[in-house]
């Protein structure tokens, strides 16, 4: 069930690099599977008993969340009972010899059980210890608890994603949990390159609302200049005209990019607007931001006696940057996610006529180490007694262990 179902001669990216996966759910899992689809061994340590939530979240196919496959694909599982002194210990050994841990628990929890950065970098100076939280390990919020959709209202983002006048509603995925996966990516290739130049690890600190804010553009240094609070602005760009989604004859919405000096006058003509597309007022954008509702109709205009296709038909001939808005049965029958290596295939017991589970590809794309799917997601504890050996336990220690409860 859990063979390798991808492999490639050519050497990974992260090959050697040991990782430690604390926590559960989103974020730090996230980071942990970025670098698990580069090389990197990632060994997941998951509570005895039910295991990471995530393995229960949504859909499930013959018990187990699909979007397992995707989130630990890659890794290896130890269920280990960290309230333990002995499951403790163990997590100890192994910081000892990696490279980096990887922790999301509530600030405080880590040194509860005796497993705080500067006592796991005491025995290991090289470890990099990257800590994901609602709010950071410092400041007045930081023991409040803290998840993405908070994180994302407190970092300006959900006061943005609204209709003007009405509820502001979520992205519809964790995003916020995603952008702090990502920033804690990119802080542990920033502390392996000061290590290689140093031989020192350190403490990396990602905070979920620092993450999202970090992706709020000007909203801070416009209101700092001008006293301005960006609102909500529905499916439009605010300040950046032409960009919106325009209904079209069929229902569906064309979403249209015309805000490019030059592609403006090309949108123009393909409207049978060269008065707009020609008019001096018009030929920057602040010009264009002024009469946005004007543009906006007429466009909305055309694009309302044509179907979608027509539409980005006729703006595709014009080199006009326009899109369709895709459902995910829209991504799985385009060929453009095909041939990118973005639909990838598992094969699982449980779906019917032998088919196979399609999951998100590896992204980025790197043309000499790419990353790639090379186990599916593991059963829990699958791989308990391989990572107890290889840090020396007999199999009457673990044996021992596990008649205690405290591993799987």
């Amino acid at each position: 069930m859990n063979a390798p179902v991808a492999s490639t001669a050519t050497p990974a990216a992260l090959a050697g690099l040991k990782v430690v996966e604390l926590g559960q759910l989103i974020a730090g899992p996230f980071a942990a599977k970025t670098l698990a689809d580069f090389g990197a061994d990632v060994v997941k340590i998951e509570p005895p008993g039910a295991g990471d939530p995530l393995r229960k979240w949504r859909l499930l196919l013959d018990g187990t969340s699909v979007w397992w496959q995707v989130q630990s694909r890659n890794k290896r599982s130890l269920a280990l009972d960290l309230r333990t002194p002995e499951g403790q210990d163990v997590v100890r050994r192994l910081a000892a010899e990696a490279d980096v841990l990887i922790e999301n628990f509530r600030p405080g929890a880590m040194e509860a059980w005796g497993l705080a950065p500067d006592t796991l970098l005491a025995a290991n100076p090289r470890l990099i210890v990257l800590r994901v939280s609602g709010y950071g390990q410092t400041g007045p919020y930081r023991d409040r608890p803290g998840f993405a959709a908070v994180a994302e209202a407190m970092a300006g983002l959900r006061h943005l994603t609204a209709e003007p006048g009405r509820v502001p509603v979520r992205t519809g995925v964790s995003i916020g949990d995603t952008l702090a996966a990502l920033h804690g990516v990119i802080g542990i290739l920033l502390a392996l390159q000061h290590r290689h130049a140093t031989g020192q690890g350190q403490v990396i600190d990602v905070a979920l609302y620092e993450a999202v804010f970090n992706c709020m553009e000007s909203l801070l240094p416009e209101y700092s200049a001008f006293g301005v609070v960006r609102e909500p602005a529905g499916s439009a760009m605010p300040g950046i005209a032409p960009s919106n989604a325009y209904r079209c004859a069929d229902g569906g919405y064309a979403l249209v990019a015309g805000n490019g000096d030059s592609i403006f006058r090309r949108l123009m003509t393909v409207i049978g607007r060269d008065d707009l597309g020609q008019d001096p007022a018009l030929a920057d954008n602040a010009g264009r931001v002024a009469r946005v509702a004007e543009i906006d109709a007429a466009i909305g205009g055309w694009s309302a006696t044509r179907s979608v296709d027509e539409v980005l038909q006729a703006l595709a001939g014009a080199d006009v940057p326009a899109g369709r808005i895709y459902t995910v049965a829209d991504i799985a029958a385009d060929p453009h996610y095909r041939a990118r290596g973005m639909l990838q295939q598992v094969r699982l017991p449980g779906l019917p006529g032998g088919r196979s589970l399609d999951v998100p590809g590896v992204v980025p794309k790197l043309s000499a180490t790419p990353g790639s799917h090379r186990r599916n997601a593991p059963a829990l504890g699958q791989d308990s007694d391989a990572v107890l050996t290889e840090l020396g336990l007999t199999g009457e220690q673990i044996a021992q262990l596990r008649e205690r409860g405290i591993v799987r």
